[in-house]
């Protein structure tokens, strides 16, 4: 028996369907960020620190009272806790395990140190609102008004990371890391 053959308009047609059900679906979970305006959403929004999991991951909570896990953009720290990525990075860096993990744990701690429970700090988002996992993007800002992203490069507590389409710091970032290099900085003086 032969198949049926579907014209090439069908075809075409359940494409661009395809298409606008996929944009429609990334434009609203796009707008999860509170609904905000796109003027809104250029300016910094404050978020009171509840938790810090790790050196470039915390919770807070808006103003709204809406909680939020927040991933810091353009920066990767160690890993404090053993999983798949610790031991990628332990491959990838040369190091053991436990090397990622002690010097994870320091991230943490000197992020802990800027940004204890209750700190109100201050978001920005980039393109990209929310990554794979629903944490929300974000450029954080510390009460003083330095970058808490750029603090943790500049100080050697992470590595540059680069995912577009959040670039918007990228130069800015590059010299950080390279400065922190260059005079042998936080987690750089101990193998990293």
């Amino acid at each position: 028996m032969r198949k049926k053959k579907v014209p090439a308009a069908w075809r075409v047609f359940s494409y661009l369907l395809v298409l606008f059900v996929l944009y429609t679906f990334y434009e609203l979970a796009g707008n999860q960020f509170k609904n905000l305006s796109a003027k809104e959403q250029e300016e910094k929004v404050p978020c009171r620190v509840i938790r810090v999991y790790d050196g470039d991951t915390f919770r807070c909570r808006l103003e709204s009272g809406e909680e939020v896990k927040v991933r810091l953009i353009g920066v990767d720290t160690p890993e404090s806790r053993p999983n798949r990525k610790a031991l990628r990075d332990a491959r990838r860096e040369g190091v053991s395990l436990d090397t990622i993990l002690r010097l994870g744990k320091k991230a943490t701690e000197f992020t802990r140190k800027l940004i204890p429970p209750g700190t109100v700090v201050y978001l920005e988002t980039d393109v990209q609102i929310h990554d794979r996992y629903g944490r929300l993007l974000a450029y954080v800002y510390l009460p003083d008004g330095r970058m808490l992203n750029e603090v943790l490069l500049e100080e050697g507590y992470a590595k540059m990371m680069t995912v577009p389409p959040n670039v918007k710091y990228v130069e800015r970032f590059r010299r950080a890391q390279r400065r922190a290099i260059r005079e042998g900085r936080g987690l750089w003086s101990e193998g990293m």
